[in-house]
C-alpha cells in the first residue's frame, strides 16, 4: 500500500512540476514578447526557475521508467485537445471493432447453419455421417 501511495505522490509531484513549468514558460513568453531593459532581472529569474524546474523533472524520470505513453496522445496535446479524449476514442474504437467482429461471427454462424441445411437436403447420408463424426469429437 505504501508503494502505491508513494507512486501517487510522485505523480502528483510530477504534475505540479509540469504545471509550474508551463506557467513559468508562459510568463517568460509574456516578458520576452514585450521586453524592456528594466525587465531583464525578472526574465533572468524566470529563466533560472525554468532551469531548476527542468532539473527537478529530470531527477524524477527514473520513477516513471515503466510508464509508456502512446505517441497519439502527444498528437492530441499538439492539436490542443484534451489527452483524456484519447482514452475515450480508443474505447469507442474497441467497442466499434467488437460490434463488427460480433457481426462477422454471427454471419458465419448463420452461413454455417444455412450451408448445413442445404447440404443435408442434397447429401443426407454424408451430412448424417459428418454430424455423427462431429458429435463424437
Amino acid at each position: 500500500m505504501a508503494e502505491n501511495d508513494s507512486d501517487i505522490d510522485s505523480l502528483k509531484t510530477l504534475q505540479q512540476q509540469i504545471e509550474q513549468l508551463c506557467e513559468t514558460s508562459r510568463q517568460v513568453g509574456i516578458i520576452a514578447s514585450d521586453f524592456q531593459a528594466t525587465s531583464q532581472k525578472v526574465l533572468n529569474d524566470k529563466l533560472r526557475g525554468l532551469i531548476t524546474n527542468l532539473r527537478e523533472i529530470n531527477d524524477m524520470k527514473e520513477k516513471f521508467d515503466d510508464i509508456e505513453v502512446p505517441l497519439e496522445v502527444f498528437s492530441y496535446i499538439d492539436e490542443g485537445r484534451n489527452p483524456e479524449l484519447y482514452t475515450k476514442a480508443c474505447l469507442d474504437k474497441v467497442v466499434m471493432m467488437n460490434q463488427e467482429m460480433k457481426g462477422k461471427v454471427d454471419a458465419y454462424k448463420n452461413f454455417k447453419t444455412t450451408l448445413c441445411e442445404g447440404l443435408a437436403k442434397v447429401f443426407p447420408k454424408e451430412m448424417e455421417a459428418y454430424l455423427e463424426y462431429r458429435d463424437s469429437q
